[in-house]
């Protein structure tokens, strides 16, 4: 597929949708201005990204394009342009949301009273947990 010439508006602008925190501007001997922004990730990691503005050159040629993207943001092309275009955030693995846990004295009831082994009750969710002790409880054993 062939993207847009990549710039640093580009750059900035996928910083902002996908919530990059910017985090200092210096100013070089030359005059140079960057912006930096960092990301936290949902696995721990914190991704860093220099936005400079020189006063000649807005866009970026190959060599620096593919540093930014590869160890700067750490994405595919295609899901920076998927963003800078249409809005699409990446996917950077968010953790799946964790499943409802058993309150604790129905574990212990389905382990103590009914003789469910622990790992057989780490499988089961509220309903079939709470549906099981009401048949023990009606039925017996």
């Amino acid at each position: 597929m062939t993207w847009p010439q990549p710039t640093r508006q580009h750059h900035q602008h996928f910083c902002h949708a996908e919530g990059w925190e910017r985090v200092r501007d210096a100013r070089g001997r030359t005059g140079t201005h960057h912006l930096t922004y960092e990301l936290t990730l949902p696995d721990g990691r914190i991704l860093r990204t220099r936005i400079s503005h020189p006063p000649d050159r807005t866009t970026y040629g190959p060599a620096i394009w593919a540093h930014i993207l590869r160890d700067q943001l750490d994405i595919p092309e295609d899901a920076f342009w998927a963003c800078v275009l249409h809005g699409m955030l990446p996917d950077r693995g968010t953790p799946e949301p964790p499943r409802e846990t058993l309150p604790a004295d129905l574990v212990r009831l389905l382990i103590t009273r009914v003789g469910i082994p622990e790992d057989h009750i780490a499988k089961m969710d509220k309903t079939e947990a709470i549906s099981r002790l009401q048949h023990y409880w009606t039925h017996g054993a």
